[in-house]
C-alpha cells in the first residue's frame, strides 16, 4: 500500500506474474494499461469482500459475548452494556435486547437510526427477531440506506428466552474501497488541489499532467512554491535574512543543516535556480510522499507450531503461517525492549487490539498533537506488527510483545512532505526505535530524505520500505536507498502479487495481497499492498533483535536474506530479491544459544509484573 498511505509517487500496479520456483521462470508479461486497471479492480473487489467478511465475523463474535453477558442482567444493566458496546464499535448503530414475549420495540436498545435507515432496514429486523426467538443466529443480505451500506445480525442467547439484534453500518467497505484505489492506482494520487502541487517527472523535472491513473507511474509531485536546500556550511543569521529577502519572504523551517524554503513569488524550478549562487550540496524540490498499501507446505526444520486463540486469525490470517510465524513463536515472541517505528498516517491508539502494544509516538504533521489515524493506513500496518495475540479478539500480530511507536508523517489524505518524513525518522531514532517500517515511497531520490535515512542507518537503526505498488522496475524511494532493505509483495501461492513493484533492490518478499489487520473504530479490514508486506519483515527484524540484541543492523538484514525461501529463478532475483522471508529459519539463525542445535525455550520477553523481585520475573517469564 505504497502510495496512497505514505508516499506521494511510488505505489504498485499490476501484472499477475507466475513464479515456479528454478530456473525457468517466465519474463513477466506485458499487458495493456486497460488489463492491467481491470486486475487492479479486481483486487480492490477482493479486499472490499475480505473485508466485508472481517466485519460481519467480528460484529457476530462480539454479539454472541453481550448476548450471554446480557441475559442475565436487570434492564438498568443490559442497556449499559448495549451502551458501552455500541460506543465502542459506533458502526453498530442499534443494538436491542429482545425477549420472546415481546416486540423489538419494547426491548432494551442502544444507538439510534435515522427514518431512512429505520425503514429499510425494519424487514430484517423483524426477520432477526423471529429467526432469535427460534433460537437460530441470522444475517441478512447487505442492503443499501441514506448511501451507505447496512446489515443486520441475530444471536439467541443461550437460555432460548433472549437474545440480541442489531443494524451495522458497513461505512469501512466504502474507505476501504477509496484507500486502494489510491492505493493500488487505480485513480491518479494524489488529488490535484489537495496540496499546491505540480506533477513532475523526477530526473527531469518536465511537467507531467496527470490525467490517468496510469500516468502516475514514475511521477513525482512536489510544492510548486518551495525548496529544499543542504547547505555546505551552516548560513549565518545575516544569510538567511539576505536569502529571504531575496526571494521575496516566505517561511523557512530547519531540521539538521537542510532547510526548506518558500517563496510566494518564486516557483521551485525558480528557487533551485537562485540557490545555484550559494554554496550548497543540494537544492531540489520539496517532494511529496504517500503509502503504498492456502495451507502452506510445512517447513522442513519446524517444530510444534503454536496456534494462536484470536477470532478471526484461523480463518482470514493465511499470512502468518505461510511464513513460518507460528514454528517461529517457539525461538521467540519479541522483547518489550526492542521499540518498532512506524512511520506513517499516525495509529489508533484507543484500538482494543492494539492499544496494549503502543507508545505514545509523535505528530510531525501537527507537532504536539497525538499521532491519531485519519486514514487507517497505519493502523493497519501497525496491526501486521502488533495486534495483540492470544487475546481471544480479533487477529494476531507477529511479534506478542515488541512495543508500537506510532510517528505520523502523513496527513489525512495519505499525504506526507519530505520534511515531515525525514522529521518522522529522524525523531523515531532519537526516541528509541530499533527498527523502522516505512509503508510509502516516491520515485524521486530526494537527498533530504536519504540524509533523513543515513542518519537512522549510522545509529545502527533497521529499515525497512514497501517496494511500490506500480508493477514498475523504476526504482522508488526509499525502498531503493542502500540503507534500506526494500521489500515486495506475495499472495498466497507465494507467486509475486499483480502489483508489486520489483528491481534489484528488492530485498526479499513478504505476504501482502488480502491481508486481514487492525483498523480504526476497533474494526478489522483487509488491504493488499507492498505496504502490507513490509510491516512483515519489520516485525521479524524485530522479533531477531529480541532474540539476540547484539546483533547491528547490517546484521540483521543480512540474517533475513540468507534464510529466506527462494522464490523464481534460483537465486537472487528482481522480483523476490533473496526470497520469502522465514521467520523460524531467521530467528534460528539469529539465536545466540542454539548453537548448530535445536532452539532452547523461547527468547523473549514479556511485560514485568509490578512488585516481583527479578527472580520471580525470571523464573515465570
Amino acid at each position: 500500500m505504497w502510495k496512497y498511505a505514505l508516499s506521494i509517487a511510488l505505489v504498485i500496479a499490476g501484472v499477475a506474474i507466475l513464479f515456479p520456483r528454478g530456473d525457468q521462470a517466465p519474463a513477466p508479461e506485458r499487458v495493456t494499461p486497460a488489463a492491467e486497471l481491470k486486475m487492479k479492480q479486481t483486487m480492490l473487489n477482493q479486499d472490499v469482500a475480505r473485508t466485508d467478511e472481517l466485519c460481519r465475523s467480528q460484529c457476530s463474535l462480539e454479539l454472541h459475548r453481550i448476548v450471554q453477558d446480557t441475559q442475565a442482567q436487570t434492564d438498568g444493566k443490559a442497556r449499559e452494556t448495549l451502551q458501552a458496546t455500541q460506543a465502542a464499535h459506533p458502526h453498530m448503530e442499534r443494538l436491542v435486547r429482545t425477549k420472546r414475549d415481546q416486540t423489538l420495540d419494547q426491548g432494551i436498545a442502544a444507538g439510534t437510526l435515522n427514518e431512512a435507515v429505520a425503514k429499510a432496514s425494519q424487514p430484517y429486523m423483524e426477520e432477526a427477531k423471529r429467526q432469535v426467538d427460534n433460537g437460530k443466529t441470522y444475517q441478512s443480505p447487505p442492503f443499501q440506506a441514506d448511501g451507505s451500506t447496512y446489515f443486520v445480525l441475530g444471536v439467541p442467547g443461550a437460555d432460548g428466552a433472549s437474545g440480541i439484534v442489531g443494524a451495522v453500518r458497513q461505512q469501512i467497505l466504502a474507505q476501504v474501497a477509496d484507500h486502494q484505489k489510491k492505493n493500488l492506482r487505480i485513480e491518479p494520487y494524489p488529488a490535484q488541489g489537495r496540496y499546491k502541487i505540480e506533477s513532475v517527472d523526477s530526473k527531469s523535472l518536465q511537467n507531467v499532467q496527470v490525467r490517468h491513473p496510469e500516468d502516475n507511474q514514475g511521477t513525482s509531485h512536489y510544492h510548486t512554491n518551495q525548496v529544499v536546500v543542504k547547505f555546505k556550511q551552516p548560513p549565518s543569521d545575516n544569510d538567511l535574512a539576505r536569502i529571504r529577502q531575496e526571494i521575496g519572504g516566505g517561511h523557512v523551517h530547519k531540521l539538521g543543516y537542510t532547510y526548506v524554503f518558500e517563496s510566494p513569488g518564486m516557483e521551485a524550478k525558480q528557487l533551485m535556480g537562485y540557490f545555484g549562487k550559494w554554496d550548497v550540496d543540494y537544492a531540489e524540490p520539496h517532494f511529496l510522499y504517500l503509502t503504498n498499501d492456502i495451507a502452506p507446505v510445512p517447513h522442513p526444520n519446524s517444530a510444534a507450531v503454536i496456534t494462536p486463540n484470536d477470532s478471526l486469525y484461523r480463518r482470514y490470517q493465511w499470512n502468518l503461517p505461510q511464513i513460518e510465524t507460528e514454528a517461529g513463536w517457539n525461538v521467540s515472541k519479541g522483547s518489550t525492549d526492542v521499540i518498532v517505528g512506524v512511520v506513517d498516517t499516525g495509529v489508533d491508539g484507543n484500538h482494543a487490539d492494539l492499544k496494549g502494544h503502543l507508545m505514545a509516538g509523535y505528530n510531525a504533521i501537527q507537532p504536539g498533537a497525538r499521532p491519531a489515524d485519519d486514514v487507517g493506513h497505519g493502523t493497519h500496518v501497525a496491526g501486521v506488527i502488533g495486534a495483540v495475540v492470544n487475546n481471544n479478539l480479533g487477529v494476531a500480530g507477529m511479534s506478542w510483545y515488541n512495543r508500537v511507536l506510532p510517528v505520523k508523517v502523513l496527513d489525512s489524505s495519505g499525504a506526507g512532505s519530505t520534511y515531515a518524513v525525514a522529521r518522522g525518522i529522524i525523531w523515531a531514532t532519537d526516541n528509541g526505535a530499533k527498527v523502522i517500517n516505512m509503508s510509502l515511497g516516491n520515485y524521486a531520490d530526494a537527498q533530504f530524505l536519504h540524509d533523513a535515512i543515513k542518519y537512522a542507518y549510522d545509529r545502527d537503526v533497521v529499515l525497512i520500505a514497501a517496494s511500490g505498488n506500480d508493477n514498475t522496475e523504476r526504482p522508488g524511494y526509499p525502498a531503493a536507498y542502500p540503507e534500506v532493505l526494500g521489500v515486495a509483495a506475495v499472495d498466497a501461492r507465494k507467486q509475486k502479487a499483480a502489483f508489486s513493484n520489483y528491481g534489484d533492490y528488492v530485498g526479499v518478499a513478504a505476504p501482502g495481497v488480502n491481508i486481514a489487520s487492525t483498523y480504526p473504530n476497533n474494526q478489522y479490514a483487509a488491504l493488499s499492498g507492498t505496504s502490507m508486506a513490509s510491516p512483515h519483515v519489520t516485525a521479524l527484524a524485530a522479533l531477531i533483535r529480541s532474540v539476540n540484541p547484539k546483533l547491528k543492523n547490517t546484521e540483521v538484514v543480512r540474517i533475513i536474506k540468507e534464510t529466506a525461501m527462494d522464490l523464481g529463478p534460483a537465486g537472487k532475483d528482481k522480483y523476490f530479491g533473496y526470497g520469502l522471508i522465514d521467520v523460524v529459519a531467521a530467528l534460528k539463525a539469529a539465536d545466540p544459544r542454539a548453537s548448530g542445535q535445536a532452539a532452547a525455550a523461547p527468547a523473549e520477553t514479556a511485560p514485568k509484573q509490578p512488585g516481583w523481585p527479578d527472580w520471580m520475573q525470571r523464573w515465570f517469564r
